[in-house]
């Protein structure tokens, strides 16, 4: 993808974006292309055949499976060449997420290794640190984790209570406290946990397992993901020398932070491999699935349903790799050698904080509607542990509460748009308060003649982004420095945010597509777009009617009403026409196809 000039994480709500600027799946390249193979053909031969072994946590095969991905290069996809990783981007990273999924909870161990239980050494660690332990994390040798959440510090990270001492020789912190639900934490070797030295500076560490005073303790009975290690990890006065303080004093709270940011991201790409693999399973059981003298795939509803599967999945695809290729732009700027590239680093991965919870939350739910209905279609089958659906299912569950629940993130995605107009690093108010008088005027946007393929749907979204600043600027000026207890409007404006970044995500991907390929090669994506952003704007209608309810009353909360409903008015689409269109192709091609 060429260069094109590094937006503003959230600007996506006030401008209107070029599709060439976007990366998209249809623009992976061919060393892309041999990672999908690569990462498929070791979950397929490597993994798939131990399963059931995996499932019951048999973590020596999972240490020697995490040896063999690292043989592959599937673990140092971040990890510069000179620490013997790939040291390709974001993409690349993804990609491998993305396709390890049918790995089952052995996909689990994977992203947290490669992610959280790596990512704080890679963008933060010195020269010293990094030589010693990034060589082996890339090849397996050595177990990553990442544990920060404790018995009473969950969301709330910064109230943790472990706390560092320094001993009088200077040589080394003594850490007492104890972190819970540790992915990995059973069988890692390197730790990347948080303390308060001397009750207040928080700050990050890198632990090994080896060190004295370490310890872990049961396994976890999860509902999901069983095959993974979760488990409370304990220190009892840990002896951790001075040099493996990662990062500054005082700053563990960037570390933590930012790569929370990246985990809430990685788990958009997983989401979408796992969407993929219960849409594939659905629409081939669907097919063979005979009642009433047919197969049930060619009932009005189970096409519904598939095609609801496929284009909520596309909406997330399109906005996973949008993002990855937003990220990678900024990495790139990063002098990796400076003595602040630490710094640099937390500055460019904070910048799309935003985009990063958007992914987290919108993904983790579709993920969730898309496993329910793949249950849904099999019937009694799929409430059956010999099905794939079932696994799913369940596994799928603990995604809407990793990396902050989405709860949290939903305030966080408003929290961070309103501290970047607050710090005028996007024209937020500005832009907002000259729609205060112009929503008002807007007429209904109405279909022409003459638009071009997705023509209507590109002016509905900017509709929308009108109507989300308008309701933004409303809230504010109604609460003010308040608007912070005011959960239930900044969910609901969340939302609306979130989907209008799926909207757009979905949309200028098929429009950059139409650009290369014409509009009959992207018929499917059309149809896709089209349907949802139909769905979307209605809810968004639904989302504008709640907010102002709850921020106007009386005369003003009737003309505000009247004018959101007037500028959000619009001619649906057929959408029963297009779920048939979309879904016949699904069956027709047995898997998820866009």
């Amino acid at each position: 993808m060429e260069t094109q000039e590094i937006r503003k994480g959230g600007a996506f709500l006030l401008e209107a974006i070029p599709p060439r600027e976007i990366f998209t799946p249809e623009d992976f390249t061919e060393e892309h292309k041999m990672i999908i193979d690569t990462t498929e053909r070791f979950v397929k031969n490597e993994v798939v055949p131990h399963m059931e072994k995996l499932e019951h946590k048999d973590f020596e095969l999972t240490r020697q499976l995490m040896l063999k991905a690292g043989e592959l290069g599937l673990l140092g996809a971040d990890i510069e060449e000179k620490y013997g990783g790939a040291e390709l981007n974001t993409v690349a990273h993804s990609l491998i997420l993305e396709h390890s999924t049918g790995s089952g909870s052995f996909g689990i161990t994977m992203s947290c290794h490669t992610g959280i239980g790596c990512m704080p050494l890679v963008f933060f660690g010195n020269k010293a640190q990094k030589e010693k332990y990034l060589p082996f994390l890339a090849s397996g040798e050595k177990i990553g984790a990442y544990a920060l959440t404790e018995p009473s510090a969950g969301t709330d990270a910064l109230s943790i209570q472990t706390t560092a001492y320094l001993s009088p020789d200077g040589k080394y912190y003594t850490l007492n406290g104890a972190k819970q639900f540790i992915t990995n934490g059973g069988f890692a070797d390197i730790i990347f946990t948080y303390a308060k030295i001397d009750g207040d500076k928080m700050t990050a560490f890198i632990l090994e397992k080896e060190f004295e005073g370490v310890s872990t303790g049961v396994e976890e009975k999860k509902m999901g993901i069983r095959g993974s290690s979760t488990c409370s990890i304990f220190l009892d006065n840990a002896k951790v020398p001075v040099e493996n303080l990662l990062f500054e004093a005082g700053k563990g709270h960037l570390v933590a932070f930012n790569i929370l940011d990246l985990g809430r991201f990685a788990l958009g790409p997983g989401c979408v491999g796992m969407a993929k693999l219960a849409l594939d399973s659905s629409v081939k059981y669907a097919k063979e699935r005979v009642q009433f003298g047919k197969p049930i795939c060619q009932f009005g509803l189970i096409k519904h349903k598939l095609a609801e599967m496929a284009t909520r999945t596309y909406m997330a695809e399109s906005m996973v790799y949008r993002t990855a290729g937003l990220m990678d732009e900024i990495l790139a700027t990063v002098d990796k050698a400076a003595d602040d590239a630490g710094r640099q680093n937390a500055k460019c991965i904070a910048q799309y904080a935003i985009e990063s919870s958007i992914v987290k939350v919108y993904c983790s739910e579709m993920i969730a509607y898309v496993a329910d209905e793949a249950v849904q279609t099999y019937g009694g089958y799929g409430f059956v542990e010999d099905y794939p659906v079932e696994r799913i299912y369940r596994d799928c569950r603990i995604f809407r509460l990793f990396e902050g629940t989405n709860e949290i993130n939903r305030l966080i995605i408003l929290g961070f748009l309103m501290r970047k107009a607050l710090k005028d690093e996007i024209p937020f108010f500005s832009t907002a308060a000259k729609l205060t008088d112009e929503l008002p005027t807007m007429e209904p946007i109405c279909p022409g003649e003459d638009d071009g393929a997705l023509a209507y749907e590109q002016k509905l979204v900017e509709r929308a982004k009108k109507v989300f600043l308008f309701l933004s600027n409303g809230a504010a000026q109604k609460y003010g420095m308040a608007l912070d207890e005011q959960q239930e409007v900044l969910g609901l404006m969340a939302d609306t945010a979130s989907e209008i970044y799926a909207m757009e995500s979905g949309l200028l991907r098929a429009l950059k597509a139409i650009e290369s390929s014409g509009e009959q090669e992207s018929r499917t994506k059309i149809e896709m777009v089209r349907l949802y952003v139909s769905d979307a704007m209605a809810t968004i209608g639904n989302y504008a009617r709640q907010i102002l309810a709850a921020t106007e009353t009386g005369d003003a909360l009737d003309r505000q009403l009247s004018a959101v409903r007037k500028a959000l008015q619009f001619t649906p689409a057929n959408g029963m026409q297009l779920r048939r269109s979309i879904a016949d192709r699904l069956i027709e091609v047995e898997r998820y196809i866009c």
